[in-house]
């Protein structure tokens, strides 16, 4: 768009970034990384009915609603008062892919021009080059700090997930949680260089102080995963607070951090070149770069291993594995084979219940979830596999009976496995 507002030098030095809050501790941590390169960042938090209307009167009922969801969160931001309209940006990721989550950019741009903000710039977060703002651009050296807030919000949501259905006292996982992040975004805020070394350090100090000092019951829980559509399975505004819910009726809910959809995207241009023989040298640098994050994720397995008695993520090379004979790496729209993947590797790790986010009309998941379940219960006989939709018109009651329903039927077979009444599922 030639009319666009571009975010100046200038405009860097004055203006406040506001940015949507898909990852709330990853988030934090990331916010603190931008402002250490001199970006003045606010982290949404609005929440609710009202960010939903606001999206639908800026939007249409056709609009992704992951889109719906941020273009209200960011237009309700803005009418609130609380900002400097003639100094106030909006981000937005932009991955390039064939999801409608690369139009997301112009979306937001006409939404805010019809909400009366056409003078907000609207920054692309990207490394595909898609867009360029003359006051905004990657570093290595910002790239390196946002990766580890992506190391450090996986890490602390997965212990967050193992603990808190098992806390004796009641809120004291958050409470704990809640202090890492105050201390890893004063960390990565600072202007301090940050070794790998002390990250390392900061794994091995984050799992004892969980597996040490946070006293947890023995009893045993249902495990329930949750894959998806990348935002409605992570954002609590977007899949109306999920896991509290799933934690509320007595589950644990078990899910795949955002290194494993960081190592499935890098991970599309080498297959790219595998299979239809694109882009070699583009090909070549992922590749690079796909082996430098699995080193590392392979690195922080054997920390969770060597520190704790917690359950570490699986490697991401066994996820890939897991697909063989039911979906090819060629499919790549959306979360792609990514996403029957986590349903398989979580099946074969022993979580038998899974639940499946989706954003209502979101073709290519509905493809590579609900499409896959019937395939997967043929192989996996027992497993017990839920869809659930998303969507401004979705009933929130409608869903919650759904997943009150797959807990009675977990909740049955596990006391029949304790019971002895009831076979092991194969």
């Amino acid at each position: 768009m030639e009319d666009r507002i571009l975010f100046t030098k200038q405009m860097k030095k004055d203006y406040t970034i506001l940015l949507p809050n898909m990852l709330p501790m990853h988030f934090k941590i990331m916010s603190a990384a931008l402002q250490t390169y001199g970006y003045k960042t606010v982290l949404l938090e609005n929440d609710g009915h009202d960010v939903i209307e606001c999206g639908l009167k800026y939007t249409h009922n056709d609009t992704c609603y992951p889109a719906l969801l941020v273009i209200g969160q960011f237009i309700d931001a803005l009418q609130s008062g609380r900002y400097d309209l003639n100094k106030t940006a909006v981000m937005m990721t932009q991955t390039g892919g064939g999801c409608r989550a690369s139009n997301y950019i112009a979306l937001i741009r006409k939404a805010l021009k019809k909400a009366g903000f056409p003078q907000v710039p609207v920054i692309s977060l990207n490394v595909a080059g898609l867009e360029k703002n003359p006051g905004f651009r990657i570093t290595l050296g910002l790239g390196k700090r946002i990766l580890y807030g992506v190391y450090y919000g996986d890490l602390l949501m997965s212990l967050v997930n193992q603990c808190r259905p098992y806390e004796i006292t009641p809120g004291a996982t958050q409470a704990m949680a809640d202090k890492w992040v105050a201390r890893l975004t004063a960390e990565v805020g600072s202007k301090k260089p940050i070794s790998y070394r002390s990250v390392r350090k900061n794994y091995a100090a984050i799992l004892q102080d969980f597996d040490r000092n946070l006293p947890r019951t023995a009893a045993r829980k249902v495990r329930v995963g949750i894959v998806g559509e990348i935002f409605v399975k992570f954002a609590p505004i977007g899949n109306n607070h999920l896991e509290d819910f799933l934690v509320g009726e007595g589950a644990e809910t078990v899910m795949a951090g955002l290194q494993d959809f960081l190592m499935y995207t890098v991970n599309t241009a080498v297959v790219d070149y595998r299979l239809y023989g694109m882009k070699r040298g583009k090909a070549a640098v992922m590749r690079f770069a796909y082996n430098f994050l699995h080193k590392k994720q392979l690195d922080f397995i054997r920390l969770y291993k060597e520190n704790s008695s917690f359950t570490p993520p699986t490697d991401f090379e066994r996820t890939r594995a897991a697909i063989e004979g039911y979906i090819s790496e060629g499919v790549q729209m959306g979360e792609g084979w990514l996403l029957t993947a986590e349903m398989l590797e979580l099946i074969e790790s022993g979580v038998k219940n899974v639940v499946c986010t989706q954003p209502f009309g979101c073709l290519p998941n509905h493809i590579v979830g609900k499409g896959m379940m019937k395939v997967i219960r043929e192989h996996h006989p027992g497993v017990n596999l839920v869809a659930i939709d998303y969507d401004s018109s979705a009933s929130r009651i409608n869903q919650e009976n759904r997943l009150k329903l797959m807990l009675a039927g977990a909740n049955r077979v596990m006391a029949e496995e304790e019971a002895g009444a009831y076979p092991l599922a194969k």
